[in-house]
């Protein structure tokens, strides 16, 4: 009877779905040989498995894979298995001319998520939207895994079905033209959702734009499904895109990582030996002799630039224009970026990292999922720049009375107070070119107003141009570029106590036999530029001597409109010996008799 009931679940769970046959045992399924005798045309085993003690039920007879197999590891954990080491060491690569890994995939599979494993920080917006994109634009970054260094770019979840000219659209047609640059893919499904049909969709559409680029499947959020069932017949449904094994890992917890570098490590060195000099740098400017001869010029170090401004004033189309390619997604919806888009690119053999912050001046804090995460990942971002470009929007300014609203003073001002280099852009003048007499009031008026509103800096670099059509690219270069050389100018002490010595002489003071003795002025830090002046005496400097040496300090160094820190410091007076005159006497040494042993006592003075 039993041997009958068994033969029964054997044939119904051949009928059904392994996946959920393995979920509804919770145990590996069995493999070819099952629970009850079969006939050898089928070719089953001719014995019989016992029942585990204690049990009942058919769910609980002992299989193959119960007696054979160890117990199943841990959920969530990620496998430790070591990685074998490459024949090739990336690390003395150029970055231009490592390996291009695009990920793509649709909607809410991960992508984000292991672009943050892969550059090994929490750089790409991630939350759990299945309705919604959080990604739509193009991040790039150097990507770390074992000894492997490749470049990873992280695309916008694609939909073929999108209608023409919508935002889903426009992403679309932005990945397929980073995909000239690529040499690798890696798209991504989800496991726990099994094939879906617009995985299909997006294989077909590799398949078409991507013909050239080796492509490789990628299960993820794989941790907490049984490995022997469920991806086992996942990776059968994966078989169906027809891009070969794929491999199951997890982007949040690490699983798999080691399955992944030994798929692409042989594809990697296949590409390196094929490239002249095997892609290795000889000219690196980045070498340590030219290291070392940067480390006494801050200039040259490479620049952070932030830009920043209320949604749709054209700072993605900005940082477009000055990367000279379609990065990051444009359009007149407001709000479009989310992410703080990090690229980089060279500008007269400088090093410029920039960031395109989302607009997040205007928004009353109440937001929600995607939205409160790009405000926080912006104000990060704009704390970390060196040089913060204000955008405004020139068009408005002409419509209004005033340059700058309330949220983009306080944003001006926080730079100055966290001593960043501050440079304002005016866009949108294209919009004003055929009134010409309006064009000319903008142009006056926002320099002035700016002195008005932050009086402790004076000169705050002002650009006018259009990112639409170009025009300014390289006076907004230049000029972010020479605030940056000032935030970084370091002057020798000499020379600040020569300067010193004629502006005290120049520097009206109310009363000679109080003024103020300062013993010598220092620069003790750049980036900004901090001095100390060494006070000796009781008399201090006051806010307006400090204002007068700043102001003095700007006009004769040509330090203008970058925050300069002045701070005082007051010189000790040596204190004098006090000797006790009471202990003049010669001193001598005695003896003194201990139970243990005879030691000598400590100098004393004879009486």
């Amino acid at each position: 009877m039993a041997a009958a009931a068994a033969a029964i679940f054997c044939a119904a769970l051949r009928r059904s779905r392994p996946a959920a046959a393995a979920l509804l045992l919770r145990r590996p399924l069995p493999s070819s040989r099952c629970l009850s005798p079969l006939p050898s045309s089928l070719g089953g085993a001719s014995r019989v498995f016992p029942r585990v003690p204690g049990s009942a039920g058919f769910g609980h007879y002992a299989t193959v894979a119960d007696e054979s197999t160890p117990p199943a590891r841990p959920k969530g954990k990620a496998r430790k298995n070591p990685m074998k080491q490459s024949r090739f060491d990336f690390t003395k690569v150029d970055a231009a001319l490592l390996p291009t890994v695009i990920l793509v995939g649709r909607p809410n599979v991960g992508k984000s998520a292991l672009f943050n494993r892969f550059i090994r920080r929490r750089e790409a917006l991630v939350y759990n939207t299945p309705g919604d994109h959080v990604t739509r634009d193009i991040r790039e970054g150097i990507a770390k895994l074992g000894d492997l260094r490749f470049r990873v770019l992280d695309s916008a979840g694609l939909e073929t079905a999108a209608t023409s000219g919508s935002i889903l659209a426009r992403t679309v047609d932005m990945t397929g033209n980073v995909l000239s640059r690529s040499q690798f893919a890696i798209f991504l499904i989800d496991v726990r959702d099994g094939l879906q049909p617009l995985d299909i969709d997006v294989g077909q559409w590799l398949r078409k734009h991507a013909s050239g680029i080796h492509t490789i499947v990628a299960m993820n959020k794989s941790e907490s499904l049984d490995e022997h069932g469920v991806l086992t017949a996942a990776a059968g449904e994966a078989h169906k895109l027809g891009f070969g094994d794929p491999v199951a890992i997890s982007a949040e917890t690490g699983l798999g990582m080691a399955e992944l570098y030994e798929t692409l490590r042989p594809l990697f060195e296949d590409y390196m030996f094929q490239l002249p000099n095997n892609g290795l740098n000889q000219d690196d400017p980045t070498s340590e002799a030219e290291t070392e001869a940067h480390e006494g010029d801050e200039s040259k170090l490479p620049l952070q630039l932030a830009i920043v401004g209320r949604p749709n004033v054209g700072k993605s189309t900005l940082l477009n224009t000055l990367l000279q390619e379609q990065r990051v997604l444009v359009g007149p919806e407001a709000g479009l970026t989310r992410d703080s888009i990090r690229a980089q690119f060279q500008f007269d053999n400088r090093t410029v990292y920039l960031v395109d912050t989302a607009g997040w001046m205007e928004r009353s804090g109440k937001e929600k999922g995607p939205a409160s995460l790009s405000v926080v990942q912006s104000r990060k971002n704009l704390m970390r720049a060196h040089i913060v470009a204000l955008v405004l929007d020139g068009e408005k300014i002409a419509k209004s009375k005033s340059s700058m609203s309330h949220p983009e003073v306080m944003i001006a001002r926080q730079a100055i107070e966290e001593g960043r280099g501050l440079v304002v852009l005016v866009n949108k003048m294209d919009l004003l070119k055929e009134n010409r007499p309006l064009f000319d009031k903008v142009i006056e008026a926002v320099p002035k107003e700016i002195q008005t509103i932050i009086p402790q800096v004076t000169g705050i670099p002002v650009v006018f141009m259009s990112a639409l059509e170009g025009r300014g690219r390289i006076a907004v270069m230049h000029q972010v570029i020479d605030t940056y050389e000032k935030w970084c100018l370091r002057l020798s002490t000499s020379r600040l106590n020569r300067w010193l010595r004629k502006v005290m002489s120049r520097h009206s003071w109310k009363d000679s036999a109080t003024q103020p003795k300062v013993k010598y002025f220092t620069q003790v830090k750049a980036r900004p530029p901090t001095f100390v002046a060494f006070m000796s005496g009781k008399v201090q400097l006051s806010d307006t001597d400090i204002r007068f040496l700043t102001k003095s300090l700007k006009e004769d160094f040509d330090i203008g409109g970058i925050p300069i820190r002045v701070v005082q410091r007051s010189i000790p007076r040596k204190e004098t010996v006090k000797t006790n005159s009471r202990n003049t006497g010669p001193r001598i040494n005695t003896r003194m008799r201990t139970d243990k042993r005879t030691t000598v006592s400590e100098p004393t003075t004879a009486s």
